[in-house]
């Protein structure tokens, strides 16, 4: 899980809107993949627990290319390599955070580099 922000200077940056979600609909913002029109209350709960799901595992694998972005911008061998502090303002994290980011993409790179 991501630790709080820094404040920032520059505006926010919107979420980039889901592939799958009509856009039309994305705009309504009583519109949520369509749950909003399930009645019965046992496929509702289906539906949002697989979606749930679905968020979690998406959430987790894209903090995984976020920690294989990180342990590759910060690798001694780039001449234009990151410094913990550096890749925390460019991410929004702490500094802390991004060494932990770093460690955990050096992680994943020698698991990904075991299985070749």
């Amino acid at each position: 899980m991501a630790e709080p922000e820094r404040p920032r200077t520059e505006p926010r940056l919107r979420p980039a809107p889901l592939l799958f979600e009509p856009t039309q609909a994305a705009g309504d913002p009583e519109h949520f993949f369509d749950l909003e029109s399930i009645e019965d209350p046992r496929h509702l709960l289906d539906r949002a627990t697989e979606l749930t799901h679905a968020f979690r595992a998406a959430a987790d694998r894209s903090m995984e290319f976020q920690a294989l972005a990180a342990a590759q911008l910060a690798d001694p061998r780039r001449f234009d390599r990151l410094t913990p502090d550096a890749l925390a303002q460019r991410a929004g994290w702490t500094e802390d955070y991004a060494r932990r980011m770093i460690e955990f993409g050096r992680d994943l790179q020698r698991g990904a580099d075991a299985d070749m």
